[in-house]
């Protein structure tokens, strides 16, 4: 070969080379969230001072649709509408597992200048059809996803928005959930329990901004109050008030028509939780579960009842030293046995809680 050829083939190597390097660096989908690494991003209107509002300028990116295909949910999802810039979707009452894993509800609210999405649902394949769902009222981008807190039957579906450009604001302790073993594992159980609609290609999405506190943001002219509640039903729970509609999206804080499922959470935590809530001003209130409530009291009421009811019995329990069979089997449960999800959740709760309170009396904090 000679001398100019080699340098000819040469020359070809190289610009084809930074051309594929280009291509890399612009192509659709790759993630721009800011890493754990670099300081955290505030919140649109956390530097004001309380009570104030904060209008987001950034112009909308154009949002191409997500090109992944997923495994395509058959379930029934209606996109009900609550107050003129609310709308939710309601999973059914049952266990993570059934219903192709639409059993929790997720919010939609809409701006003139895009989307917000409260809670993703549980599967990558429910987040994409909540988005056609989504599309079929407006092609406004998605603009911010606000997750109530991390457990799975609710963010699975944030691969879908994260990759149309979506910001992810998540409450304090959501990394204790993703960076504890439990996250990996529960994964890894719903790629075999929720096969096909949790795969391989379902991955745990990281929030882009972690709220403390309360918080304001204003979109499209609706103004947003996002309240961080703590370690109430998870490692950390938060809720979203839509000031304009006066609509309040409470996440697993309450639970409505159904028994609630208590997991890990601090319930000593959460009864105190609910009492902080204000709801006498509400249109209607959307939880984590269950239908909107039309009158938020009764709602509210309802969680807390079960809650204090199962601690009492529970605590009564420890106190006298009997076991958790013998108190189970002793309680009467017919206030809550007809609701929804009784025999697949309360026997768990029970033993959750008296096993809590058993470590509240040992730590010396019951």
């Amino acid at each position: 070969m000679t001398k100019s050829a080699s340098s000819l083939m040469y020359t070809c190597i190289l610009t084809m080379t930074m051309l594929l390097a280009a291509c890399d660096r612009n192509e659709p989908g790759k993630s721009t969230a800011t890493s754990r690494s670099q300081p955290e991003q505030p919140l649109a209107g956390d530097a004001a001072p309380a009570g104030s509002q904060a209008e987001s300028k950034a112009e909308p990116k154009p949002q191409p649709e997500a090109q992944q295909k997923y495994p395509p949910a058959t379930v029934d999802m209606t996109l009900q509408q609550v107050s003129p810039h609310v709308y939710y979707v309601q999973g059914a009452a049952g266990t993570a597992t059934e219903n192709q894993g639409f059993i929790s509800n997720a919010g939609v609210i809409l701006t003139s200048d895009g989307v917000v999405v409260f809670d993703t649902l549980g599967t990558p394949s429910l987040g994409q059809m909540l988005l056609e769902k989504i599309r079929a009222i407006t092609d406004m981008p998605i603009r911010k996803v606000v997750m109530s807190h991390y457990h799975a039957d609710h963010i699975y579906g944030l691969q879908v928005f994260k990759d149309l450009g979506a910001e992810i604001i998540a409450p304090k302790g959501s990394y204790e959930y993703l960076d504890s073993p439990l996250a990996m594992e529960r994964l890894e159980e719903r790629r075999f329990s929720l096969d096909p609609w949790v795969n391989d290609q379902t991955r745990l999405v990281k929030p882009d901004v972690i709220v403390d506190g309360e918080s304001r943001f204003s979109l499209g002219g609706i103004d947003f109050l996002i309240n961080v509640l703590g370690k109430a039903h998870s490692d950390g729970d938060m809720t979203l008030y839509v000031e304009n509609d006066r609509v309040l999206l409470s996440g697993d804080i309450i639970f409505e028509g159904r028994v609630p499922y208590l997991g890990d959470s601090d319930t000593k935590q959460w009864l105190e939780t609910l009492k902080r809530i204000e709801t006498k001003e509400l249109v209607a209130l959307i939880p984590g579960h269950g239908p909107a409530a039309s009158n938020p009291n009764e709602a509210l009421q309802a969680t807390r009842k079960y809650l204090a009811f199962m601690r009492n019995a529970m605590g009564q329990a420890v106190e006298d030293f009997v076991s958790f069979d013998e108190a189970y089997k002793n309680t009467d449960w017919s206030e809550f046995e007809k609701l929804p999800a009784f025999e697949a959740a309360n026997r768990r709760n029970a033993y959750q809680v008296f096993l809590s309170i058993e470590q509240e009396y040992l730590s010396g904090k019951h």
